[in-house]
């Protein structure tokens, strides 16, 4: 079973963190080819207060919470967005060119744990959830508020390039070898 390990060592911008890398794993789910397992784990920071709505439900604007944020490139500029939170919400995103949204709130299944300092989630992508020909990849973390909020990157942009983070930069978003991993099935998601 292929397994891709990603760890997230510095903010957006190409600064170094102050605390210890955020890791994201994504597996063949045990010999179901129907999905994906995305396991992360996190630090908790509990910046800000959990969002009010039900763990295991999807959550509008999820990411103006403490959130890590895993991207999928495929052909054409057709990308999917998973982010999980440490209290159990999250949100799949399915995108047609840059931040242009044509589908939201996807379900998922998916489970987070909080112990002491650190925070693990555990979901499970359907397949037919990637966008053809799956070849990018980018993960994103997010924690604070107000001053103190905290955008970070796997493959962060140059330093100086940019004055605000955007998570949408699809040109940032780094070759994954994916084909062992996401088999294509034809949706209407993406049709």
């Amino acid at each position: 079973m292929t397994t891709h390990v990603f760890q997230i060592k510095t903010q957006w911008n190409s600064a170094p963190l102050d605390h210890r890398p955020i890791e994201v794993r994504l597996s063949g789910n045990h010999g179901n080819d129907k999905s994906i397992r995305m396991e992360v784990e996190a630090p908790f920071f509990n910046d800000p207060p959990a969002p009010k709505g039900d763990p295991g439900k999807a959550f509008p604007q999820l990411w103006d919470y403490e959130v890590v944020e895993a991207f999928f490139l495929g052909e054409n500029d057709k990308y999917l967005e998973v982010e999980l939170c440490p209290h159990g919400q999250h949100l799949v995103l399915a995108l047609n060119g840059c931040r242009n949204i044509f589908k939201d709130e996807l379900d998922l299944e998916y489970q987070a744990t909080i112990n002491g300092d650190t925070w693990t989630g555990v979901a499970t992508i359907p397949m037919h959830y990637f966008p053809p020909n799956t070849t990018k990849f980018n993960a994103y973390a997010i924690h604070g508020s107000a001053d103190n909020r905290v955008y970070e990157s796997l493959y962060p942009v140059e330093p100086g390039m940019f004055s605000q983070p955007d998570f949408h930069r699809l040109q940032y978003f780094k070759d994954v070898d994916f084909k062992d991993m996401i088999k294509f099935t034809k949706s209407d998601l993406w049709t």
